[in-house]
């Protein structure tokens, strides 16, 4: 691989760590994805969300197109920095909580309260429930793992043509994989929800995905064309998209 090639790459995988840090981070973040107004049938109820669902996709996105462009090897180590940056993360942040707090302001001073409030604030969005590291990063590894191999896949059954199919059936596929780990592991066994409910956000959450997921569809070519663009579609690069 040439520098230029591997810059480019490097700039890729730093954007897919990057994304998937802010995934969890912002993951505790909750939307209304589906109000109960919606017409009968569809859930029957408010379906409730994680705001993750905007950046996670874009996490497949861009293992797409390192599997076109550098291959098999080069997407499994995205994945894998990935999961080990996120473990990282995740270390990083439970050491911040559990430091004490500054003595700068004791309890009762009058900038406590505002303070006080702040800590608070944090501790309740990073203190993360360790059924939901366990459930969230499972479910990652095992989806973006299977995401490339069925790329690779389905490349072979197209002999190399149409990347359309194997972006969106491998993408389709694994995070319906992603979906239901996460949601059985965090809400079924975590949080001890009634299945029946556990169900419908398993199935919002996957009819969600896959609406980014056909949405995404020009972003790999264009995607694509921009890294080919930049590495000059050098042969070195193309020798291992296999």
């Amino acid at each position: 691989m040439s520098d230029r090639s591997a810059a480019v790459f490097s700039v890729l995988m730093a954007a897919f760590v990057v994304v998937l840090v802010l995934t969890n981070i912002i993951g505790v973040k909750l939307f209304l994805a589906f109000p109960e107004s919606m017409p009968n049938g569809l859930f029957g109820e408010a379906i409730t969300l994680t705001t993750g669902l905007i950046t996670y996709p874009i996490t497949f996105l861009l293992t797409d197109v390192v599997c076109e462009v550098y291959g098999r090897r080069k997407a499994n180590l995205m994945v894998i920095t990935g999961f080990v940056m996120s473990l990282l993360m995740l270390v990083l942040v439970q050491i911040s909580v559990v430091l004490p707090g500054s003595p700068a302001w004791p309890a009762g001073s009058p900038d406590y309260g505002t303070v006080g409030e702040m800590q608070a604030a944090f501790e309740s969005v990073f203190t993360l429930p360790s059924v939901l590291v366990f459930g969230s990063m499972s479910a990652y590894l095992a989806a973006q793992l299977l995401d490339v191999r069925l790329f690779h896949f389905w490349k072979r059954v197209t002999n190399g043509r149409h990347l359309w199919l194997r972006n969106n059936a491998s993408t389709m596929v694994s995070q319906l994989v992603d979906t239901i780990i996460v949601n059985s592991i965090f809400l079924g066994f975590g949080l001890g929800l009634d299945w029946a409910l556990v169900a419908k956000i398993i199935v919002a959450s996957y009819v969600f995905k896959l609406l980014i997921a056909l949405i995404d569809t020009p972003f790999i070519y264009l995607g694509v064309w921009i890294v080919r663009r930049q590495i000059g579609d050098q042969p070195e690069a193309a020798a291992v998209a296999d």
